[in-house]
This record gives C-alpha cells, structure tokens and sequence, in this order.
C-alpha cells in the first residue's frame, strides 16, 4: 500500500465485503466516479487529506500507507489496540459502512417519475409549440440538477446524469426549433458531458444527430453530413438514433445535389425501418417508426425535385389529416411544405401555392423550418405568380416573434 494503490483496496472492497462503489464514495467524502476511477487503474491519490479520510472511512491503519497513525488506532477495542482484529469489529464496521452509504435522498420513484416525464415530453414535442414545451422542459431540468446535491447510491447517480443528459438534449432541440443557436450549443454541450459521464454512447449520438439537423437548418450542409456521420459512428446498430442519424446523411447529401449519395442514404432507413420492432408510443421523438419514415422521404426527394416525392408527402398529409377541433402538426406542416415545393418544381401552381398557404397559415411551420416556408415564398415571387404578395405577407406574420417563454 506504500505506493498509494487505493484502487486494489475499492476493487477487493467491492468483490469480497460487497460494498458498492457509491458506499465507498460516500464513507470516504470522494466522487462515486473517482472512486471508480481508481478501483480501474487510472490515476492515484496523492494528498494526504484525501488518504486520512480513506484510512479512516476504511479503517487502514496508517503505517501501511505511509502516514501517521490514526486516533482511532490506539482507542480502546480498536484493531490496533487488541492482539487481533475482532470479528465483530469488522462486521460492525462493514455494516456502519453500508449503513451510511445506502442512505439515498433520491429513491426510485423520484427516477421512475423523471424518466417518465422525459418520454411524456418526448412524445408532446410533434404536437405542442416548442415555447409551452420548454417552460416544462426547464421545470424537470431544474428539479434533475437540484439532486445533483441530495445524496444517492451509484446506480441512482447514473439514472440521474443520464435523464439529465436527455432533458438536456430535448431542451437544445427545442431552444434550435426557436431559433435560440447560443442557447442550443450550451444545452448540446450539457447532454454531451452528461452522456460521456454516464458512458451513454446512444445519448451522445442522440446529441450529434440534433447537431447535425441544426447545421441543416442553418444552411451548412458540410457540417450536417460532419455530424451525422460522427452520431453514426456512436449509434448502436440499427437504433433509433442510427437511422435518424442515416437519414440526417441523407438530407445533406440531398442539399448538396449528391443523387446517388442521397437514395442510397434512403435505401437504407428504408432497410433499417423494416427490421425495427413495432412501437407501442410511435409519437416518441427519439422512436424511431415507419412514419418518420414515409415523412423523411417526401422531405429528401422533393429536395431532388423527385416527382415520387408528392405520394409520400400526400401519404402524410392524408395520415395527419386534424380532427375538426385539433390543429394541424407540425410534420403535416412540414409535409404541406414537402408537396408545395414538389408542385412547383413540376410547374403545378396553382395547387402549390394553395398548399403552401395551408401550411404557413396553419401557424404549426416551427422556427427551426421557417426557411423552408421562404425557400417556397422566394420561388413563387421569382415565378411573378399573383399569389406571391399575399404569401410574402402570410410568412412575414409567420415569423414575427410571440411571447417568449421565460
């Protein structure tokens, strides 16, 4: 022990006495991720605060470690005041030990309940404005770091770093569907060390995705194909996120008037989606589904000016048709835009900027696809058709900002 190897002494702690690493970390004053840290090799401690309150915490006696002895050494009934070590003694420590350790101010319920509130926000975010949903994304988030503070075993730590890293990550996806790029990189940023803490690779990938549908939106094509490649290389196979990440390729490689590179990345979600299993909650923005699929494709192909594109998008169209007292969504939306851009393309006018007006009047077109709503107006002022003054007029009351949330 002379050489400080305090991470033999968490492994064995851990094999023969059963002592989490959380029990560890808290007995000793220490992060429960240093504690595993040292119990894989890396690193050493090297002060001697930190190696007093392990001695203590794990009752080592000084000297095997190159310090002076402990005041509890030499009190009566200690290990070294008896000519051996009492059993009892030991277990009484070990269960001290567990006993200060397995305390938690978090517990399941809280985790079950925050876990859950990320997958109810999940499966809101395609139907509510993203303001309304981030007022409840803040409110979770605030509440998540506030039991960075209370105390946890390791497992519930990791519950807890791994739903932060998702709120986070939806946070920074609907900070980009506002338009909010300054916010969204501190929210990606977030996500991604949290994902990294809690060695969650599809949470990480989850967040190169987002960032690679940011730099579509924002016009930088390169960088999109970047970030979708390097969420690829992170995404388990044939996850939802693998095939979103897929699909993000293709939008670039579209954008940039690649063709072959774009129906190959088609081919492909279309290959994925096939072999994925049914999904009981097909509204979950990080599920992957046919749907999403069906959508994507009008999306990429009409970006080609692929007469195919109208079929797909009316599919969608026909699928997210609202009820008399609901509003359109924001991917019929999006779908409403898809089939305009493919008429236009085709020199059907009149329907295209009837169904462009559907969609920019609809007020579900998201900040994040106001481009997309221009990139169709443009086209119409371009072509002089009559109904241009009017559409101009419908997006530019499209874009003016609302109340912000707070």
């Amino acid at each position: 022990m002379r050489d400080h190897d305090f991470g033999t002494v968490f492994r064995l702690a851990r094999k023969y006495g059963g002592i989490s690493y959380q029990k560890i970390a808290d007995a000793c004053d220490i992060k429960a991720e240093r504690v595993g840290t040292l119990a894989w090799g890396e690193g050493r401690v090297t002060t001697v605060e930190k190696m007093r309150s392990i001695a203590d915490a794990l009752r080592v006696p000084g000297a095997m470690i190159g310090i002076a002895p402990r005041d509890w050494e030499s009190a009566p009934g200690s290990a070294a005041g008896a000519p051996e070590i009492s059993v009892t003694d030991d277990e009484l420590d070990a269960v001290e030990l567990s006993r200060r350790a397995a305390a938690s101010d978090v517990g399941e319920e809280t985790l079950n309940r925050l876990e859950s509130a990320f997958d109810e926000l999940a499966v809101d975010y395609a139907r509510l404005p993203p303001r309304d949903l981030l007022v409840r994304t803040r409110r979770y988030l605030s509440y998540a770091s506030h039991l960075f503070d209370a105390r946890k075993t390791l497992a519930e730590h990791r519950r807890l770093v791994t739903v932060a890293g998702r709120l986070s990550l939806i946070g920074a996806t609907l900070q980009i569907d506002l338009g909010r790029h300054e916010a969204a990189t501190a929210g990606l940023g977030t996500a991604v060390d949290l994902a990294r803490q809690a060695d969650r690779p599809e949470l990480e990938a989850w967040c190169h995705e987002t960032d690679a549908w940011r730099a579509l939106v924002r016009g930088d094509h390169r960088r999109c194909l970047e970030l979708s490649q390097a969420a690829k290389a992170l995404a388990p196979k044939g996850s939802s996120v693998a095939i979103q990440a897929t699909a993000q390729e293709g939008r670039a490689h579209a954008r940039l008037g690649l063709p072959r590179e774009t129906y190959a990345s088609i081919a492909r979600v279309h290959a994925y989606v096939s072999r994925l299993p049914p999904t009981d909650r097909p509204e979950h923005h990080y599920h992957y589904d046919p749907d999403k699929s069906t959508s994507y494709t009008a999306t990429t192909l009409s970006w080609l000016g692929d007469p195919a594109a109208e079929d797909y998008a009316r599919e969608v169209i026909a699928r997210l048709a609202p009820a008399p007292d609901r509003e359109m969504t924001r991917r019929a939306a999006v779908a409403h835009l898809d089939l305009a851009l493919i008429l236009l393309t085709h020199d059907r006018l009149d329907e295209a900027c009837a169904t462009a007006r559907r969609a920019i009047r609809s007020g579900r077109v998201a900040p994040s696809s106001h481009w997309r709503a221009l990139e169709i107006v443009k086209t119409i002022e371009a072509r002089g058709l009559p109904e241009a003054a009017e559409l101009r007029a419908a997006y530019e009351e499209l874009k003016r900002p609302r109340t912000e949330a707070t």
